[in-house]
């Protein structure tokens, strides 16, 4: 089967249902998407990662991975996403050992698998069985209560507004938050800059 590659969109907060998030992947070309419900934590992970600039001061469990593995000599090549049941996502992390060159494969939820993947700077896969499953449950309202075109659409629709926050300010809140040690807010505030850059 020909594997898919996806690229992360972005990660948004549900006003719809507390305490999940919703992180948005599309294919290369942008023609296809898929949204995954996730937890705060792992939000929060996988935000943190994808933000250069937040640097905590001690490792995190996912940098903590990472470490461990490129002592143990091993590169992660790639995530797949390989299964979808009943709305939950299923994932592989693939892994070559660059002294024997031997491949492995480990099972991980879908959320720890992309946010190791961010780290390691690896590519992220599915099938297009997946995204075919997946285009089923986008076609009803979902979990957050939206359809990702609506909630795509209502991003854009705010878009405005948020870029008349002052920048200064944010940056600001998101140095006290990681002094803080507070990633879950750094997280939000730096979901804030990127809106007002784009």
């Amino acid at each position: 089967m020909n594997l898919i590659k996806l690229n992360i969109v972005g990660l948004k907060y549900s006003q719809f249902k507390s305490g999940a998030y919703a992180l948005y992947l599309e294919e290369d070309n942008g023609i296809k998407k898929l949204f995954i419900v996730i937890g705060a934590c792992e939000a929060q992970a996988i935000a943190i990662g994808l933000d250069k600039n937040i640097i905590s001061p001690r490792p995190l469990t996912h940098d903590l991975f990472k470490s461990i593995s490129e002592k143990a000599n091993l590169i992660l090549e790639k995530v797949i996403i390989h299964k979808l049941e009943k709305g939950i996502f299923f994932s592989s992390i693939n892994f070559l050992n660059i002294k024997t060159k031997e491949t492995f494969s480990i099972d991980a939820r879908t959320s720890d698998a992309i946010a190791v993947a961010i780290r390691f700077n690896a590519p992220i896969f599915t099938y297009k069985k997946i995204f075919e499953k997946a285009t089923k449950y986008l076609n009803e309202k979902s979990d957050l209560g939206l359809n990702i075109e609506d909630d795509l659409e209502l991003d854009e629709q705010i878009k405005s507004t948020e870029n008349k926050v002052n920048r200064k300010d944010l940056e600001q809140q998101l140095a006290s938050a990681i002094k803080k040690e507070d990633y879950e807010l750094a997280a939000k505030i730096r979901d804030q800059i990127n809106k007002i850059d784009e």
